[in-house]
């Protein structure tokens, strides 16, 4: 059973070049060859140019598809991935159409496993984690009150006037600041078409504590499925957002006021002026913070308050985002040869074995990771 790794782009390599050095056999697919080389060829030569076709007519039952590439990718490399009774793994959110895929995958016994990298994918272990404590716990109840909260951001280690650096081109935040969002508050669903309508504070309980900005994004709602929420649970907040900066909402004023009218011309011209002025140096380091937070309330008390909190940085491994992403994609890799994935498209696993050993894993890319018991 071989990994076809397909993308060696800046949040793929150190999870790749785990893989290698556990010594699973992986073929490493990249349309440049030379980068390729330069983040894996000091470890394996099995390293091609990235071609459809050719990727097709190397697959084998039992192998893996990994699809670091672009979102656009991922679908076809699913399907492709279907046809020759092979798995497949992605970072990304769960698409419409990679959803539509379930049945095929059963039929075929393939798992097709998404959202397993940082966000999604760490805060998902996070949530399963939390949720599955409390409903263990003597505070459980149904007619508790619900407050769930997860913000995840990139950050700066060391903060710019701009609250805020890029390690590609920025089109991509551009065009999510467009996004609108459904989220939950005072247990009422609540619909914003734009981040900046909706920006709060959250103050995450770190060693030295630290307020930041942030906001919904996404459709938060299924996921009250996908972390297990009991349907007769009372929810009065939850949401999944994006954590800032403190002074972001101020330095991105002039953004806000032109990035929702702006066609596409202008968004990479605003991108690139972007990039150039707030763009990370060479080895400047990163920062990477992770609050999940559960709340449970009855009359009014907090009976039971968790959180998952997360902080890293980039240091003499590299970037904390590229380990943080890529690192719990090849964890998902081997879980699949394990067998201990099932068939059908998936988001991160809710297995209590497997949510334990990744974020024990987890806890070896960050420098801060615990659980903060707020009534302990």
């Amino acid at each position: 059973m071989r990994v076809h790794w397909c993308g060696t782009g800046l949040s793929s390599v150190p999870g790749l070049r785990r893989l290698i050095e556990g010594g699973r056999a992986v073929t490493v697919w990249n349309r440049t060859l030379d980068k390729a080389r330069a983040a894996v060829g000091d470890l394996t030569d099995d390293i091609r140019v990235f071609d459809p076709t050719a990727l097709s007519a190397a697959l084998s039952e039992g192998d893996v598809v990994v699809s670091m590439l672009p979102g656009d990718w991922h679908v076809d490399l699913a399907q492709m991935a279907i046809e020759a009774k092979a798995h497949f793994v992605s970072s990304s959110y769960i698409a419409p159409e990679m959803r539509a895929l379930d049945s095929a995958a059963k039929m075929a016994g393939v798992a097709l496993v998404n959202e397993v990298g940082l966000d999604p994918g760490i805060d998902h272990l996070m949530a399963h984690h939390l949720v599955t404590d409390y409903i263990k716990s003597g505070a459980y109840d149904n007619e508790n009150v619900i407050s769930f909260k997860s913000y995840c951001g990139g950050v700066p280690k060391v903060s710019n006037a701009f609250r805020y650096k890029f390690s590609w081109a920025p089109v991509g935040v551009l065009k999510a600041l467009r996004s609108p969002s459904k989220s939950i508050r005072h247990f009422t669903e609540l619909e914003v078409k734009r981040p900046w309508d909706a920006i709060s504070r959250y103050d995450a309980p770190l060693p030295q504590p630290e307020a930041f900005e942030v906001y919904p994004n996404r459709d938060s709602l299924p996921f009250m499925a996908d972390y297990r929420f009991d349907p007769r649970w009372q929810v009065k907040e939850f949401v999944r957002g994006t954590l800032r900066l403190n002074g972001w909402a101020e330095a991105w004023r002039d953004v806000f006021a032109e990035v929702g009218t702006a066609d596409e011309a202008r968004l990479t011209e605003m991108a690139a002026d972007l990039l150039a002025k707030n763009a990370y140096a060479d080895g400047e380091a990163d920062r990477v913070v992770l609050c999940v937070d559960l709340l449970v309330e009855r009359d009014g008390h907090a009976v039971w308050h968790k959180t998952y909190v997360m902080d890293a940085w980039g240091d003499e491994r590299g970037t904390a985002m590229a380990r943080l992403v890529s690192v719990p994609v090849s964890l998902a890799i081997e879980a699949v040869l394990n067998r201990e994935i099932a068939p059908g498209v998936t988001p991160a696993p809710h297995d209590p074995k497997l949510v334990t050993r990744w974020l024990d894993e987890v806890q070896t890319l960050a420098q801060h990771l615990m659980v903060v018991d707020h009534l302990a």
